[in-house]
């Protein structure tokens, strides 16, 4: 266990952790122009929404961004890295600076993170986020052609595996894999921290974090929450959870089925509500940090936050709810042979 994981688990043991929200809420609250998205680098072609190249062109608004995370409570903060591989670059022709990107984007947030400890004492983490590609493992995109796929496993690993390097190169302290919506993405994403932890001759610690599309509770693939946890657990993530999905409301039964089986730390980060007409998000703060206390209240949660639509003043909002509850005791599991499909399968010993 590396010194990191060993201090986080410590922590979460006595307190519910506060995990930072979204970057691309932030970021398009500032109103960039695509000029700003690309400074001074070259490109043929547009650059707007392409939050990753920030780290890189305005790694001053990243940092702010962060600040104001960590002045909210935070005690986990995520890298702004969710797009930064190859696969989702390509949209952008930005391919090449995908080192840079995730080097850029680690600094910054190890920066900023270093600099609030050494001010108050109080020990926080980086995270690496490594987001799903927009390319799917287990689905073909080809209706008529079901055993077509636009990328296989080891192309996807390695991509991830040129993101893991870097970010690990640049600080981080965890890999986080998050908004899982193909089992098997994830699954080449914890594979390829395994090689990069052998070539460092240390473990790479992980974290898991599962999205939902449907109110079923299952992903794009089709598992259950109980069967991702099946699929995922030989990796040993220090974190498992669900995030994005939906407002917290509608995740709850879904953090409760969670948290039941995993015999590990609980993290979960809802978006703020459902989004409305415009695609907007309306949930104020204090209600979406109710529903959080409630999550807490239930013995459910070891590390909350926020996904879309979720601001600094939600993630105040929350540290303060949660603040003196006791956090979820990790269960012990039983001996059991687990296997998964879509579902969850147990055996008994």
């Amino acid at each position: 266990m590396t010194d990191a994981a060993k201090s986080l688990r410590e922590a979460a043991a006595s307190r519910i952790l506060i995990k930072d929200g979204p970057y691309g809420t932030a970021i398009q609250g500032l109103g960039l122009s695509a000029a700003d998205y690309a400074g001074d680098i070259a490109n043929n072609h547009d650059q707007k929404g392409n939050n990753d190249l920030l780290n890189l062109t305005r790694p001053a608004d990243i940092a702010g961004v962060c600040n104001q995370y960590i002045a909210a409570g935070a005690d986990l903060l995520a890298t702004n890295t969710f797009n930064a591989n190859r696969i989702s670059q390509a949209d952008y022709g930005m391919e090449s600076r995908v080192r840079e990107i995730n080097l850029a984007a680690a600094k910054v947030i190890r920066d900023c993170v270093d600099a609030a400890t050494a001010a108050d004492g109080k020990l926080r983490w980086v995270a690496g986020s490594l987001g799903p590609t927009n390319k799917t493992l287990s689905l073909s995109p080809r209706v008529s052609d079901p055993g077509y796929r636009e990328v296989n496993f080891d192309e996807v690993k390695d991509v991830y595996r040129e993101q893991i390097d870097a970010l690990l190169d640049g600080g981080v302290d965890f890999i986080l894999i998050e908004t899982v919506f193909d089992t098997l993405n994830a699954k080449a994403a914890a594979f390829a921290a395994a090689e990069a932890g052998d070539a460092r001759g240390h473990d790479v610690p992980v974290m898991l974090s599962m999205t939902l599309t449907d109110l079923s509770g299952r992903n794009l693939s089709g598992q259950t929450v109980e069967a991702f946890w099946h699929s995922i657990r030989h990796v040993k993530p220090v974190a498992v959870g669900l995030n994005c999905s939906f407002g917290a409301t509608e995740l709850r039964p879904h953090v409760q089925a969670l948290a039941k089986v995993a015999d590990t730390l609980i993290m979960t980060y809802p978006n703020a509500g459902l989004p409305n007409d415009l695609g907007a998000y309306d949930e104020q703060p204090e209600t979406t940090a109710g529903h959080i206390r409630g999550w807490a209240d239930e013995g459910l949660v070891n590390i909350v936050g926020g996904c879309c639509g979720n601001t600094p003043a939600h993630i105040a909002a929350m540290a303060r709810r949660v603040a003196g509850l006791p956090a979820r005791m990790v269960p012990t599991e039983v001996p059991e042979l687990r296997l998964s499909g879509l579902e969850a399968h147990r055996f008994a010993a």
